[in-house]
C-alpha cells in the first residue's frame, strides 16, 4: 500500500488523502456496536466504535485480510459533537484494532441508522495482497 501525499500538501490529521493498493478487493459492509449475535452490550458511542471496529477485523479475516489491509474506511455517525469528543478514546481503540492511520478515511454525520440503538456504522474497503 502507498500513501498519496501531492507534493506541497500538508499531511492530514489522522487519515490519509489517499491510498494506492494492488490486490483482492474486500468490501465490507457497514458495522455497527452489536456483537456476531446481533446484540448491544452498550449504547456508548466509545464502546460501540470499539465492537464496530471489532466485526470489521473479524470480517476482514475470513477474506484472509489484516487492518493494515484497510484502504478505505467511512463513519456514520449520529453526533458530530459526540464523535469528536471522544477522539482520544476512540483514537486508542482505532490503534489498537487497526493499527495505523494511513487510511483514506471520511466521517458523516447522518440523522439516523437504520439499527435504532446504533451510535455509529462503519464501513471499509481493504485490498489484501496476493500470494
Amino acid at each position: 500500500m502507498q500513501v498519496l501525499l501531492p507534493e506541497g500538501w500538508p499531511r492530514p490529521k489522522g487519515y490519509a488523502n489517499g491510498v494506492k493498493a494492488r490486490g483482492t478487493q474486500v468490501f465490507i459492509a457497514g458495522m455497527i456496536g452489536w456483537d456476531s449475535q446481533c446484540v448491544f452490550h452498550s449504547d456508548d458511542f466509545g464502546a460501540q466504535a470499539r465492537q464496530a471496529l471489532q466485526n470489521i477485523v473479524d470480517v476482514l479475516r475470513e477474506a484472509g485480510g489484516k487492518p493494515e489491509h484497510i484502504v478505505r474506511m467511512t463513519w456514520y455517525v449520529l453526533d458530530r459533537a459526540e464523535y469528536l469528543a471522544r477522539g482520544r478514546e476512540v483514537g486508542a481503540v482505532f490503534r489498537e484494532l487497526v493499527g495505523s492511520y494511513t487510511i483514506a478515511m471520511s466521517a458523516v454525520q447522518v440523522g439516523a441508522l437504520m439499527e435504532p440503538r446504533a451510535r455509529v456504522e462503519i464501513e471499509v474497503t481493504a485490498v489484501v495482497p496476493r500470494p
